[in-house]
């Protein structure tokens, strides 16, 4: 499975990458396909990229991964063994059970796991983040300019809430459950693309600073719709052939990752050595 950008035609394209569908919907895909995300794991193994071979080795940086709607840092294990293994640093999230509100999952769990990144290696982090995560890690580094040296997410609807329709049902029982429990701390559109929170602000806005942005999508998504996890920027927008979850098992998807935290390195280097003349 080979990654690819996506096709330059403007009748291919998403709108701009701060343009949100401020409400919820069916994307109306199957999701039966993601069960075959287990083939992607066999793949994984054995592919010469998962055991570092072929790819750009890291220089240490931190890398924090983030975990997508109602997954936990466990399913994550591979990817983030993984970058430890090519010469990263990574951080899982820590933030427990990704069905919470975004915007309190940020402030009171994934702040405190970015400030610990950078306390660790002193200079910017790299996200990455499956799904919710990845809406999540875009929101992050549009709040945190300064913090942040790329960000990467994986079949992550960022630009609108549409999903399958059982997806649809467990997010909204879930929104209740956030409304129940936190009803003196979040706003009454929590959870929904019509929220004013700080999270769904910054989605909003272009993101600043010199964060290399990185969007990977499969057009065999079952839960989500992929049209929604691009930004329609060719080089920030790269597809591969998986299924939503098998996403962070795949081989291609791995690629990828390398060479794009590689380029942000690269454009670190260059920043800096622009600064000192």
């Amino acid at each position: 499975m080979r990654a690819k950008r996506t096709a330059s035609s403007s009748s291919c394209l998403a709108p701009r990458h701060y343009d949100i569908r401020e409400d919820a919907a069916d994307a109306g895909i199957p999701i039966w396909k993601e069960v075959l995300f287990g083939a992607e794991l066999l793949l994984l193994h054995a592919s010469p990229v998962f055991y570092g071979l072929g790819i750009p080795r890291g220089d240490g940086s931190a890398v924090v991964v983030i975990p997508g709607f109602l997954g936990t840092d466990l399913y994550l294990t591979h990817l983030a063994e993984w970058l430890g293994r090519i010469g990263y640093r990574s951080y899982v999230s820590g933030m427990g059970l990704n069905a919470e509100c975004p915007n309190l999952l940020i402030k009171y769990r994934l702040t405190e796991t970015i400030d610990k990144a950078r306390r660790h290696t002193r200079r910017k982090i790299h996200l990455i983040g499956h799904s919710l995560g990845g809406v999540m890690a875009r929101s992050i580094a549009a709040q945190r300019p300064n913090d942040v040296a790329s960000v990467t997410t994986l079949a992550a609807p960022f630009r609108g809430t549409v999903l399958n329709h059982s997806v649809l049902n467990v997010a909204e029982a879930v929104r209740q459950n956030i409304l129940n429990e936190h009803a003196q701390d979040v706003l009454p559109d929590c959870y929904t693309p019509r929220c004013t929170c700080e999270f769904v602000n910054s989605l909003r806005r272009r993101m600043n600073g010199s964060a290399l942005q990185t969007a990977i999508y499969t057009r065999d998504d079952g839960v989500v719709d992929w049209h929604y996890c691009r930004t329609g920027d060719q080089d920030i927008d790269f597809e591969v052939s998986g299924t939503h979850m098998g996403l962070v098992f795949n081989p291609a998807v791995y690629t990828v990752i390398a060479e794009r935290l590689g380029e942000a390195r690269t454009r670190r280097r260059v920043n800096g050595a622009a600064r000192r003349h």
